[in-house]
């Protein structure tokens, strides 16, 4: 007994130790980026409520922007068209990878498919569309393969845990009625896991919608260039409209997908 309560206190006093150590360690590189950060900003010469006004008052009031706002449309349409590409393609190619990554069904090979989702969900999809913009140009392309890749490592992930809490005796049952695994799987697996697999892809496509809207900034197409460019110009009334279209389009976007999810869940 003395020797099994000598190995707790050893064992308490190792942990306090770590502890104390992943604090300090802490602290010193938060003094350290504190201290070496510049945060000085030397911000518009326009007030709060006068770039307010500028974006979401005088754009509306301004003929000229109102008129362009078939064009800010297109290029929303084709900020869609992107995220909705990447989603599909994302959504069937993580569907290996989820089932790779399932303790349940890769055993002892799951590390594989789990390294590979971790990996991929490491890398911000801006970072992607860098990559991609330099290996196939500037345009929508670029634009869709930086979504798929990215919603291919968050779906992936979703996946894997969807397949792990699958009702195990459906599988037992029919392994005992003499089923294979292929035919497990499909009668067994599949059936559990489609509605799950189908709200998740909606969801990964309401993120898709929002980060497509940014990867126009490196040129990977969609309407986040024609905001920057509207932005390096200080034509503000522009920038208002788009993120006014932006918006009335995401709200519907989120309402109509939450409804689709609400009838599959």
């Amino acid at each position: 007994m003395k020797i099994i309560s000598n190995k707790n206190k050893r064992l308490r006093n190792l942990k306090r130790i770590r502890t104390v150590i992943i604090i300090f360690i802490l602290c010193f590189l938060y003094i350290i980026a504190f201290t070496t950060t510049d945060f000085s900003y030397k911000g518009s010469s326009l007030g709060f409520f006068a770039m307010f006004k500028r974006l979401f008052i005088d754009s509306v009031m301004n003929p000229e922007i109102v008129r362009d706002i078939p064009l800010y449309v297109g290029y929303m349409f084709e900020t869609i068209a992107i995220a909705y590409a990447g989603s599909i393609i994302g959504a069937i190619l993580a569907l290996p990878i989820g089932f790779l990554a399932a303790r349940n069904m890769a055993k002892k090979f799951a590390y594989i498919g789990k390294a590979i989702s971790n990996a991929i969900r490491s890398i911000p999809e801006l970072i992607f569309a860098i990559i991609f913009v330099a290996a196939v140009g500037i345009g929508p392309s670029a634009g869709v393969l930086a979504i798929s890749i990215n919603s291919i490592g968050m779906l992936s992930k979703l996946y894997s845990e969807a397949v792990e809490a699958i009702d195990l005796s459906v599988l037992e049952a029919l392994k005992s009625s003499g089923a294979g695994r292929i035919q497990t799987i499909w009668y067994g697996v599949i059936p559990q896991v489609i509605p799950e697999f189908l709200s998740y892809a909606i969801y990964r496509f309401e993120i898709d919608v929002r980060a497509s809207t940014v990867l126009g900034i490196v040129g990977a197409g969609g309407i986040g260039a024609p905001i920057i460019l509207a932005a390096n110009s200080r034509s503000w009334e522009a920038v208002g409209m788009m993120i006014i279209v932006i918006i009335v389009f995401v709200t519907i976007i989120d309402y109509m997908s939450t409804a689709i999810r609400r009838r599959i869940v």
